[in-house]
């Protein structure tokens, strides 16, 4: 039991360390203490995480405050961003880290929010109307974490100015792919030091190849997932679609490998190994 309160004490003191480190990103103190409580109330067991739910984890009798802390309070998000890296960094940093890149839909009802339209939503499994977020997680032996986000605005969104400025969208933001958002995230993310061994994502940024060549003009590894029709070069002068190239890879050069324990018990994922590029500059790996 002593163990368990100790443990408790040693949260709350961490918490409130933390919520002491990003406050002088906040100007007013009332401020402060809105974030404070808006982070906490993340952190707690309400089952939802609502303005009214949020608002009764902080001691407030309407959501009034936080729902200013949202929508006209004054901060550096970026600066926040920043913050939130380091104290990654510094409890779960390695020399064999490894950045995820993903998205994730949050379903919405209404139009009026930022970069919402009826899109697919990995979230819900189909079409949905929804906003859809780009994001850099950290993985190491440590633990892992979410580091950086974008949000995706749709062609249908940056081509409408109006429609964004009644939004809060400034005029500079123009259309990104969600490879593009993720280039510029990891750019952040590999400039500001954290320790990374590589890279890896789904076939949406896989397929990407500007993505894909700027990986590896900076020296970083990484494992992308592409569709089965993409041509790679196995060859000299010889283009080869992806699923014709690991079908010629004999049977007894793969490996079975776990990705770890699933819904459904342990995700088996056969892999080999085959050389690309063969003309690629010597020394930079492949």
């Amino acid at each position: 039991m002593e163990t368990g309160l100790k443990q408790i004490h040693d949260w709350a003191a961490e918490l409130e360390a933390l919520c002491e480190r990003l406050a002088p990103r906040f100007g007013r103190m009332e401020v402060r203490r809105r974030a404070s409580g808006f982070l906490r109330g993340l952190l707690s067991a309400a089952e939802r995480k609502n303005g009214w739910q949020l608002a009764e984890q902080a001691g407030d009798t309407t959501p009034d405050g936080m729902q200013r802390l949202l929508n006209y309070a004054r901060w550096d998000a970026e600066a926040v961003r920043d913050d939130l890296q380091g104290y990654v960094v510094e409890h779960l940093g390695d020399p064999g880290g490894v950045l995820v890149i993903d998205e994730t839909g949050f379903l919405k009802k209404g139009t009026k929010s930022a970069g919402v339209k009826r899109q697919y939503s990995g979230t819900a499994g189909r079409i949905e109307n929804c906003q859809i977020g780009v994001f850099v997680a950290y993985a190491s032996r440590h633990g892992h974490a979410l580091i950086d986000r974008e949000l995706y605005l749709p062609e249908s969104w940056t081509d409408d100015r109006p429609r964004c400025r009644q939004a809060g969208i400034p005029d500079q933001v123009g259309f990104h792919t969600k490879p593009q958002l993720a280039r510029r995230m990891l750019a952040r993310t590999l400039d500001a030091g954290v320790p990374v061994a590589w890279v890896t994502a789904d076939e949406v940024y896989g397929q990407d190849g500007r993505l894909r060549r700027w990986l590896e003009e900076r020296d970083v590894a990484h494992v992308l997932a592409v569709n089965c029709n993409q041509s790679l070069v196995s060859g000299l002068f010889r283009f080869e679609r992806a699923d014709q190239l690991a079908g010629r890879i004999p049977a007894g050069a793969w490996r079975h490998l776990s990705a770890g324990q699933g819904a459904k018990g342990e995700r088996l994922y056969a892999w080999a190994r085959v050389a690309i590029r063969p003309l690629r500059e010597p020394g930079r790996g492949h």
